[in-house]
């Protein structure tokens, strides 16, 4: 029985292998791009995915010879592989020793005691944030491989920095820094196969999507679980770049873009920021990709991966994603979604295209994409959205698609879609997306967090958000939420089990302890507190499980105590009598014992005053 397993997944491989070398043979693939035959694995999977559409453009100029000295091994090896760790930080290393441009800087340690490095490229050098901040450039924070296998970042930067060092782009730095993470999942760069992302056409070998945790650390922006996540955090608060860019490649549908990419919405909490990157950022990139080659597009996500004309899902994301943890903290944030089905090559030089087009942009500029931040940052709106109901957009999209057919499967039993690799003009799709506001909160003038929450506290400090100690008892007026009806998720997600609950709120005086941390909401990073405290945000610690041990009833009454009790409770208040009488219409609740003396019980001096109520108050 446990041989069986193995014999079906060399079958399969074996089937596979049959399949390529049916079409081509594998040396010969090897042969015309100057690789081994190992190398030519890279098209095992393309016996199984769509057809592949031939590209060539302006933007291969940029390749390195594979023999020159400073090629990188994505340039030395066909333009197939990926290099490993270690073979990454050597080249980098040997090329940082050629330029005082360059310094590397280890942001902290993953689990598995790997560092994440950060090359930090400026004109005057600086080792530090210190030094970096005082030269008033802007600053760009570009991470590759924050889901491993999805590595285009890392190899199209090495060539950019080569080509700061070596080539003539030394100019880039003149006006701008680059801060460039090139393996943010670290450990899970190292789980690496050729048999990782079936449906992604080359690295021949790949990264796993999960830290070696198994976290997905694009999910973990606003909970911050994750070594990795806590290490970014703090790397954004010290280097405090002004634009971050989030490099991935996505999947689902083929179509005719190979670099996609987005931010957060007009809707969001950073108006002025979306404004700047939607009318100066967005034409200035895809232009520059259009000119090198490439076919640009916003980040595509099909309502129906298997009916386009259903049309397209327009993503506004919520802070525990980059792009939406952006928004929340008012640091323009861009998601790069390069297309999985072209190939890795072309993936490559679009991001180089459009790292180097991003450094032009922001230096020339900087004092605009300054002045937005700024304006968000300040901005202290009195109203905040915390869910979003979908609404259909005004305007439709042109989509530059793929011609397809739906065929009946032997295998599945189900209509499956057959891509056929031909260009195919879908005019003017639906958009339908999370535009219109739904639940809506008064912008607090702070919380108040008891200090035994030090969980939620120290993650509050991760992300940077001012907060103050109370060093003597105060006596407050303030706002309290109390649950009901709590929903516990009955899965795991992301290590942790999430929960929402009816909510209430009531005004309580209370006596605020000494230890008990104040955080003000007229602070930068305001608006990303509210999303982490308000208890019906998504994405708040309460959601994602932090203050999960206020529905653990740990005091109880037994029945032969509570019986005498209510006897006695009714016997002193008339009123309580009538109010039982009428809950007893109720027949449910008349049928069943045990809620009859819990109703007594939950009225009584005894009960527990805590359960069920949130820790965190508010200030209004």
């Amino acid at each position: 029985m446990r041989l069986t397993p193995i014999l079906t997944r060399r079958a399969a491989l074996t089937a596979l292998v049959a399949l390529a070398t049916s079409a081509t043979s594998l040396n010969t693939i090897a042969t015309e791009h100057d690789a081994t035959p190992q190398l030519a694995t890279t098209y095992v999977n393309d016996a199984i995915l769509p057809p592949m559409i031939e590209w060539h453009g302006k933007s291969e100029s940029l390749l390195a010879a594979p023999d020159s000295e400073w090629a990188t091994p994505f340039e030395k090896n066909g333009l197939k592989t990926s290099p490993n760790y270690d073979e990454t930080f050597i080249w980098l290393d040997k090329l940082i020793a050629q330029s005082n441009m360059l310094k590397k800087v280890s942001i902290g340690k993953s689990p598995q005691g790997r560092d994440i490095w950060m090359i930090v490229a400026s004109k005057e050098g600086a080792e530090d944030a210190t030094t970096l901040l005082k030269g008033n450039k802007p600053s760009v924070l570009v991470q590759a491989g924050i889901h491993s296998g999805e590595i285009d970042g890392k190899d199209a930067g090495m060539m950019l920095l080569r080509d700061m060092v070596f080539g003539n782009k030394s100019a880039l730095l003149d006006n701008a820094n680059l801060l460039f993470v090139p393996i943010f999942s670290v450990d899970a760069h190292e789980r690496s196969t050729q048999f990782n992302r079936v449906n992604q056409r080359g690295p021949v070998n790949m990264g796993w999507r999960t830290t070696a945790n198994n976290l997905n650390l694009n999910r973990d922006y606003a909970k911050a679980d994750t070594l990795e996540m806590q290490h970014m955090l703090r790397a954004i608060n010290i280097w405090q770049p002004d634009l971050y860019i989030d490099v991935h490649v996505t999947d689902g549908i083929d179509y005719q873009y190979d670099v996609t990419f987005g931010y957060n919405l007009a809707q969001g909490l950073s108006p002025a920021s979306y404004k700047w990157l939607e009318h100066s950022y967005r034409p200035a990139i895809e232009s520059a990709l259009t000119d090198e080659g490439h076919i640009p597009g916003p980040l595509v996500f099909a309502i129906d991966n298997t009916d386009i004309t259903k049309g397209m899902s327009l993503w506004n994301a919520g802070p525990r994603f980059s792009n939406g943890y952006g928004d929340a903290r008012h640091l323009p944030t861009i998601l790069i979604e390069n297309h999985s089905l072209k190939p890795f090559k072309q993936r490559v030089l679009g991001t180089y295209v459009m790292l180097e087009a991003t450094l032009k942009t922001i230096g020339k500029d900087a004092t605009k994409l300054k002045s937005a931040i700024q304006q968000d940052k300040y901005r202290y709106s009195s109203r905040l959205t915390l869910t979003w109901k979908q609404e259909q957009q005004a305007q439709g999209w042109d989509f530059k698609g793929i011609g397809y057919s739906m065929d009946q499967s032997p295998i599945s039993g189900n209509e499956i879609v057959r891509w056929n690799g031909e260009a195919k003009l879908y005019p003017n799709l639906p958009v339908i997306g999370g535009t219109k506001a739904d639940i809506k909160v008064n912008r607090p003038t702070a919380y108040f967090i008891p200090p035994q929450w030090t969980d939620v506290i120290e993650r509050l400090s991760v992300h940077g958000i001012r907060m103050t100690t109370i060093s003597k008892p105060r006596e407050q007026k303030l706002q309290q939420y109390q649950f009901s009806e709590p929903k516990f998720s009955t899965a795991d997600y992301e290590g942790r089990q999430r929960v929402s609950a009816d909510i209430s709120s009531q005004r309580i005086d209370t006596t605020l302890a000494v230890g008990t941390v104040r955080i003000d909401t007229d602070q930068p990073l305001g608006d990303l507190a509210i999303l982490l405290l308000e208890p019906q945000s998504p994405d708040s610690l309460f959601q994602w499980g932090f203050f999960n041990p206020i529905f653990t009833r740990t005091e109880y009454i037994e029945n032969y105590a509570v019986e005498p009790l209510a006897a006695q409770m009714l016997k002193a208040d008339p009123a309580l009598q009538a109010t039982f009488n009428e809950a007893l219409k109720d027949k449910d609740f008349a049928a069943n014992p045990q809620a009859r003396l819990r109703w007594f019980y939950e009225r009584s001096p005894y009960y527990d005053n805590q359960y069920q109520m949130y820790p965190v108050l508010r200030s209004n």
